[in-house]
């Protein structure tokens, strides 16, 4: 998994995305540069931002202490792994080049003596046998005391000294993505962790970044026609930055998957080189048996002749021994003759079993070399099987994967036939409203026109009252008219006060629209106003740090008590309980004793400074009774 971002982002076109899709950080990133390298640094440091900000959001929700069990802290951990292993150099190895960043986690402890009991205690576990799982132990416990931020620190700030044996050029630990990488972990700073290193299995490989927890929920509700037209927008933008999620980690799977091919390729030749290897060395072995059995049948013949020599000296010596008693001139020369011979015969057979001693230890040896082929051949075959089994499980995400995004096409399809269908009903609600407007202004002057008419037959009936016999019938057809036209004049109002309402609400959807357009920007605002605050807290957080510890070396020049060492004392001054990493070590600033965090939960003002200082119980007690005397 080397090339891991590599092949999520590099073959992406920019024209493919829409507006609502470009301000993903993941996609932004794709565009800082076309060096591979730089794709994977900027990747990198946008999932660790994600992750960081989910622990933080996650822990100040639940307000609880986190615990193994918790899937945003495992996902921090294999981001934290991929940060270190990027551009790190591999070390030779027998069978394969290994990546190991447990070395750039043994220097700390060069640089800061403080870091020496975390890794004394690593190397102490016997449950642990691998350089991963020591370095996953280490960076555990640094969490838990809350100094990974300036364990981190300390190495970039000595990145020239330290990293540069460890790390190729480009990796993000040696540019600038490291700091920004260490000021976010000041911010895991306000989390309280419980882990339990010594039940938990940290041997295991790598594991894999889940992207699933960057995913929106994909279950969405259909809208009604007369929804609004913002949230709509919103909903299809999220639509549409959660498919392009998901084809991009369908390409990343399908790269992953030509990558396990070439590594299972890989792994059958060297296999298959293997083998022939053991063909041959099985081979040499038949050979150096033949060999050998050739050496003991010759061994076999050389102590036949030496005993036949032995024998027939031995007739030589009794032959020799009966002319002796007739010639004593002729035997010294006969018995020095029989000791060069036997002389002769003892050092060939001591030559013979050197040579056959040499022949087992080299038999030997090629047993050996035979037996350590055979393991490394299991080896191959058991990472095989593992590599199958990884493929499947790709195989069948990148199914899922499909599925997901056939059901957001066909959502994003119902979704596009709702909108167009609000747009229509909006075109008929504007149009509607201008015939109306148009009927409006002929009824108007139809109202004043009959307002005259009707003045004008109060004048003619004043006038005329003499004529009323005469003109009833005349008087009688006006109040008809007059009445007919009253009640057109009251419908034509009634469709005038309806027109507006309607109109009143067009304006009121329209000024909801307006308002929601407003806090979308406003809420993009925030967002991008709270990331940058939150990289200057962690700017804020470092500098505080710094600026406490020179006050607290300031405080204890100025203090008029010996504080007791930190390594001396191993239990609390009052309790007596021993201390460990969730029961830590304050001293009081008044005695100079170590105690801890119960029975020194007390701040009092002191002599020696002008705010007050944490002290113990009893100098609480003490300073109380000397404060109530001066009172």
């Amino acid at each position: 998994m080397s090339s891991f971002f590599l092949n999520i982002w590099e073959n992406v076109n920019r024209d493919s995305f829409s507006e609502a899709d470009q301000d993903h950080p993941l996609i932004l990133s794709t565009y800082a540069g076309r060096d591979p390298r730089t794709i994977e640094r900027a990747n990198l440091l946008n999932v660790s931002k994600l992750i960081i900000k989910e622990l933080i959001d996650s822990s100040l929700s639940h307000g609880r202490m986190l615990d193994d069990d918790h899937v945003p802290l495992q996902q921090f951990f294999v981001v934290l792994e991929h940060v270190l292993r990027h551009g790190l150099k591999p070390k030779k190895g027998i069978l394969r080049d290994k990546r190991e960043f447990w070395g750039v986690l043994e220097v700390i402890e060069k640089f800061a003596p403080e870091a020496a009991e975390i890794t004394t205690s690593v190397r102490e576990m016997p449950n642990i046998k691998t350089p991963l799982g020591r370095a996953r132990a280490w960076l555990r416990l640094a969490l838990m005391q809350k100094t990974l931020a300036d364990y981190f620190k300390l190495i970039i700030e000595k990145k020239d000294d330290v990293l540069s044996e460890f790390y190729e050029r480009g990796a993000i630990m040696v540019e600038d993505e490291g700091i920004v990488i260490t000021g976010l972990l000041v911010g895991l700073n306000v989390i309280d962790c419980n882990l339990c290193i010594k039940e938990e299995d940290l041997d295991q490989p790598m594991g894999v970044i889940d992207f699933s927890l960057y995913l929106r929920d994909n279950k969405v509700p259909m809208d009604t026609p007369d929804s609004d037209s913002a949230e709509g927008k919103s909903k299809m933008a999220t639509i549409l930055d959660q498919k392009n999620y998901l084809e991009e980690l369908n390409r990343h799977l399908n790269a992953t998957v030509t990558n396990l091919q070439q590594k299972l390729e890989s792994v059958q030749t060297t296999n298959a080189l293997m083998k022939e290897d053991l063909a041959i060395t099985k081979n040499t072995i038949l050979t150096l048996q033949e060999e050998n059995s050739t050496i003991k049948k010759e061994k076999e013949i050389l102590l036949n002749d030496h005993k036949r020599k032995l024998e027939l000296t031995k007739q030589d010596i009794d032959i020799e021994r009966e002319t002796y008693q007739t010639s004593r001139a002729g035997l010294d020369s006969l018995v020095a003759e029989a000791k060069k011979r036997l002389e002769d015969e003892t050092q060939t057979r001591i030559d013979v079993e050197r040579e056959l001693e040499l022949q087992i230890s080299m038999k030997t040896e090629m047993e050996m070399a035979l037996r350590l082929l055979e393991k490394d051949i299991h080896e191959k075959q058991d990472n095989i099987i593992s590599m199958r089994k990884q493929l499947e499980d790709i195989k069948t995400l990148n199914l899922e994967m499909y599925k997901k995004l056939q059901t957001c096409d066909s959502n994003l399809k119902q979704k596009t036939e709702v909108v167009a269908k609000l747009e229509e009903k909006t075109e008929q609600l504007v149009n509607t409203l201008k015939e109306m407007e148009k009927k409006l202004k002929p009824l108007e002057a139809e109202k004043l026109a009959a307002e005259e008419t009707a003045r004008k037959l109060g004048q003619i009936i004043a006038e005329k009252e003499t004529k009323r016999s005469a003109l009833e019938t005349d008087l009688r057809i006006e109040r008809e008219w007059r009445g007919t036209l009253q009640k057109t004049l009251e419908q034509e109002r009634h469709n005038v006060t309806l027109v507006q309402m309607e109109l009143q609400q067009m304006k009121e959807i329209q000024k909801g629209y307006s308002c929601l357009e407003r806090s979308h920007l406003h809420l993009q605002q925030t967002v991008e106003e709270q990331e940058a605050t939150l990289a200057e807290l962690g700017t804020h957080l470092s500098q505080s740090k710094l600026k406490m510890e020179d006050m607290k070396e300031a405080h204890s020049a100025l203090r008029e008590a010996q504080w007791a060492s930190d390594r001396d004392s191993k239990q609390c001054k009052q309790c007596t309980k021993l201390f460990s990493v969730s029961r830590r070590k304050h001293h009081c600033r008044n005695c100079g004793y170590i105690f801890c965090n119960e029975c020194s939960d007390n701040k009092m003002p002191l002599p020696s400074s002008a705010k007050p200082g944490r002290v113990c119980d009893t100098c609480h007690t003490f300073l109380l009774q000397s404060s109530e005397r001066q009172s």
